[in-house]
């Protein structure tokens, strides 16, 4: 089995008004990761959100991932429409077909869509670390951004099955 660099959610939609906390730090943090993964032959995944009316639209510029990070030919690369990449989609076995059975997750947004992906592949038994410096939120009105982040890599560490590592200690 192999591990994967997994990239939720971190579109352009990310940069729109107001852009997530620190989002051109985090875009330079997940572009080495990529460049990391893709050095040590792990594969790269991508989760890319879609819902109509919304920044967030399928086809719309701000729906493509940034030049940075863009996915390769041979990338995997699993829609959603939903909170969790692995509601109604295929990405659970996406994943099984590429024999991938260890994640590294960064991306946005730590307290939705990384929050239901990480915990759902935890309890599928995947073997998920979070990547502790490498994702981000906005703001929101009863939270700041770094609160909402630091929050949920102590609550994501407290569960027992999940690691959360920050970029400069991983070892791939």
């Amino acid at each position: 089995m192999s591990s994967a660099l997994l990239i939720i959610d971190f579109q352009k939609a990310v940069f729109t008004e107001p852009p997530a906390y620190q989002a051109e730090l985090i875009l330079a943090r997940i572009s080495d990761l990529i460049a990391r993964a893709r050095q040590a032959g792990m594969a790269v995944v991508y989760v890319q959100h879609d819902e109509a009316g919304t920044v967030w639209e399928k086809g719309s510029d701000t729906w493509h991932f940034p030049a940075a990070i863009a996915p390769q030919p041979g990338d995997y690369i699993c829609p959603k429409q939903h909170s969790s990449a692995f509601q109604q989609t295929g990405f659970e076995a996406g994943l099984a077909e590429r024999g991938i059975d260890e994640i590294y997750v960064c991306g946005y947004a730590s307290e939705f869509c990384l929050d239901s992906a990480i915990r759902q592949a935890a309890a599928l038994g995947i073997k998920t670390n979070v990547v502790a410096d490498a994702h981000t939120t906005r703001h929101r009105p009863h939270l700041d951004a770094p609160t909402i982040s630091n929050h949920h890599n102590w609550v994501w560490s407290e569960m027992g099955q999940i690691r959360v590592i920050p970029a400069a200690q991983l070892s791939f």
